[in-house]
């Protein structure tokens, strides 16, 4: 018996299959199917994170010195985020084809909100006190800002690379749209399969738990007094 995309199901389990039940039987013997299109994920995440995180701590960082980029930078990007998410996939296919490319672009533009609200308003929560404190040591603008306003600022940023990890494992599994692999592609084949649902919805799950798990773990690592309060 074939199943979507034409994997060979073992014939013990086979009733269950062919009722699109839940089979770990089927499950056990099938799991390889699933070990691409998860590397194709983690590497969308992955990516997409870490190019988010570069353009939306840059912008943030020249906002908090230039006060008026605020504004603009938070219209823009929230345009950005309120876009519907398969609409964003399809919208960029004819300007930058099919591929993962496009998918990228599009969790990028998904991410930067979340985290240059989240570098801002850490920037912004340091206590004056403690700005005050640098400058009384002498500290330049620029070494205030690396020594003490971004040190302080962590744990929010910590946080918003946790909520922008986790919402682009989700997104991610819009890529096959343009053809950019993910575990999209398993759930999409063949939704109406119970087993191959489960198994491809479970592995994004654990693969979200997995980041906001090590994120946190560096929050923690690089924020050692928080954890000492």
């Amino acid at each position: 018996m074939l199943l979507g995309a034409g994997v060979q199901i073992h014939e013990r389990g086979g009733s269950c299959v062919s009722n699109n039940g839940f089979c770990p039987d089927w499950i056990v013997h099938n799991l390889d199917r699933y070990k691409t299109p998860f590397l194709q994920h983690v590497y969308l995440t992955l990516v997409s994170l870490a190019i988010a995180f570069v353009i939306a701590f840059t912008l943030a960082l020249v906002a908090h010195r230039r006060r008026w980029l605020i504004a603009p930078v938070t219209d823009v990007t929230s345009v950005l985020y309120t876009i519907p998410s398969v609409a964003a996939f399809l919208l960029l296919l004819p300007v930058t084809g099919r591929g993962k490319t496009t998918a990228i672009i599009a969790l990028v533009a998904y991410a930067l909100l979340i985290i240059f609200r989240n570098v801002s308003t850490g920037l912004d929560g340091v206590p004056e006190e403690s700005k005050d404190a640098g400058r009384g040591m002498g500290l330049t603008e620029r070494q205030l800002l690396w020594r003490v306003e971004l040190p302080l600022a962590l744990p929010a940023i910590m946080a918003g690379l946790r909520i922008a990890a986790t919402t682009l494992v989700g997104l991610a599994t819009l890529a096959f749209l343009a053809n950019g692999g993910g575990l999209g592609q398993p759930i999409f084949t063949d939704v109406a399969f119970k087993s191959n649902v489960a198994v491809a919805s479970a592995l994004a799950v654990l693969l979200a738990a997995v980041l906001d798990g090590l994120i946190l773990g560096v929050q923690r690592l690089v924020t050692p007094w928080a954890r000492a309060a």
